[in-house]
Formats: structure tokens, sequence, C-alpha cells
């Protein structure tokens, strides 16, 4: 059985072939050049960090499916400074058009040391920006984006950084690394 942990890189499909798309897209097979293993879950094109890939299908779903409620986290750049009201809304669940969120954990941070997103985000000068540290239990369709977005403050960059107790440390953005066997949540 194999597990890797990958930083995958804004812009990076989570599969490994982009078929029938017009455009030339980046994919995991332009980083990772290991036969068998498989994406255990999805990270949007738009977003960057931890991806898991594994050669064990049971392992790959513990880990994609909610059902096993397997902690993500993310660090998440948004648009202005959320006042308290507006966290406690995440943490008690929002209102999204396909239901309501489990509650979601939230808290501001003091901004990361991360490497510089390729390509930046956008800067408004008269709009300030912050960082929060926010961990669900769900993975619907762009869910942190959708909820940040409810409560006013746009996502401008989205980075995973754990799932269970396994993170991205310091892995740079492209870099893989097998997991000892043992190792994290698995």
């Amino acid at each position: 059985m194999r597990l890797i942990r990958f930083n995958k890189p804004y812009g990076v499909l989570s599969q490994f072939t982009d078929r029938g798309s017009p455009e030339a897209r980046q994919t995991l097979s332009d980083h990772i050049a290991l036969p068998g293993v498989y994406p255990a879950g999805r990270l949007d094109r738009d977003s960057e960090g931890l991806l898991l890939l594994t050669s064990d299908g049971r392992l790959q779903a513990q880990i994609a499916d909610p059902r096993f409620k397997l902690p993500k986290t993310y660090l998440v750049q948004v648009e202005g400074v959320p006042e308290e009201a507006a966290l406690d809304q995440l943490r008690r669940g929002i209102m999204l058009k396909d239901g309501l969120t489990k509650p979601a954990g939230v808290e501001p941070i003091e901004t990361p040391r991360l490497w510089p997103r390729d390509p930046p985000i956008r800067v408004r000068k008269s709009v300030p920006d912050s960082w929060l540290r926010l961990t669900i239990s769900e993975g619907r369709n762009r869910q942190v984006r959708r909820m940040t977005a409810a409560i006013g403050h746009p996502t401008l960059r989205l980075v995973r950084w754990s799932i269970g107790d396994w993170a991205l440390d310091d892995l740079q953005p492209g870099e893989w690394r097998a997991v000892a066997p043992g190792q994290g949540s698995g």
C-alpha cells in the first residue's frame, strides 16, 4: 500500500489526465510519476495545498468519504476582516443552496508563512484582507469558498493544510513525499 502527500499548486487539476479541454491544463501527471496511486478526494484547480494519493481503494474511500468525517483544515485568505458574529455563523453552520453546512471550526490567524502564489491574488488597496484557519468535516463542491462568501467575505486564496492527522508541513508546491507506514490518520 502506498500513500503520498502532495502539495498541489494553484492551477493544477486533481486528476492525472485532462481529456476534452481545448487548453493545455496542468494535471497530477505533470508532478507525480508514480504508477498506481489515485487522489483521495479533490482540490479545486484554483485551490492549493494538501492532496493525498494512495494505491489502496479502501483507504482512498475513508479519506474522501464524508461519512468518515475526517477533518480538513484550510488556511483561507478572505476579503475584509470578519467580525466575531460572522465567524459565529460559520461555527453554527451556514445555509447554502444545497442545505445547511455542519458547524466549522474557525479562528482568525496571523498571515501564514506560505510560498508566493502564481499568479498572485488580486489586491484592492481600498479593501483589507485577513486570514482564517477553517476546519470542516464535509466535502461539498467549493464549500469553503461558498461559506466565506455567505458571510460577506469572499475567499481570495485557499490552501488546504491538513486532512485528519496528515499535514502539508514543509512540502513546497509541486513536491510529494511518501507517508511512512503507520504515520497519520490511516
